[in-house]
């Protein structure tokens, strides 16, 4: 792969990373809900749902338990699933507690639902992550904010088209991640704005 082309493809592949789709999406939805005392819970849920996952995964690299912190290997990713699970659990289980605005806790508990899908698929076959994150991100911006959101659509497909040229996924992971984080993040918010 020609240099520019790599470094284009690694710049979409770090920006599209899931940690950095929760650290935007969770606060604009707390402050969507409740104003600047729901960005005060966006960011709580920030926290367990990317900053935490991320000291774990980087630990864990620094360790060598994994080799990088996008954990490229499918058995690696069983390893390193316990930790970041426990956090975004710990996380979403606090949030309902607490009593948090709806919107928050249905995100956290919708990208709970997607990497729950995610683990079960890895013990059998990897998926990508990124993907599944985006386009669940992407499907819930819509359903909040309006039909309006989708012109972020051709960034997603980016993304996926830059875990492919980068070798770290198939078209075929991509696509499996792009359904699975549409299909099963947006139902599940769904299901738990019309619960709450």
């Amino acid at each position: 792969m020609p240099r520019t082309e790599a470094r284009w493809a690694w710049l979409l592949s770090d920006g599209g990373e899931p940690r950095n789709w929760m650290l935007l999406l969770a606060p604009l939805l707390g402050r969507h809900t409740d104003g600047w005392a729901g960005l005060g819970w966006g960011v709580v849920a920030a926290v367990f749902t990317a900053v935490l996952p991320t000291v774990i995964l980087r630990f864990g690299e620094h360790r060598r338990y994994w080799g990088d912190r996008h954990v490229r290997r499918r058995q690696d990713r069983i390893v390193a699933a316990p930790g970041v699970m426990a956090s975004v659990i710990t996380g979403t289980v606090l949030l309902y507690e607490l009593d948090a605005p709806v919107e928050v806790t249905a995100l956290v508990t919708a990208m709970l639902a997607v990497l729950l899908a995610l683990l079960v698929i890895t013990f059998f076959w990897k998926v990508s992550v990124h993907s599944a994150v985006a386009s669940g991100a992407l499907t819930i911006l819509a359903t909040v904010f309006g039909p309006w959101s989708l012109v972020l659509a051709p960034v997603v497909v980016l993304i996926g088209c830059s875990r492919i040229r980068l070798r770290c996924h198939t078209a075929g992971q991509v696509g499996v991640g792009f359904l699975i984080g549409a299909a099963v993040g947006s139902s599940v918010f769904d299901l738990v704005r019309c619960w709450a």
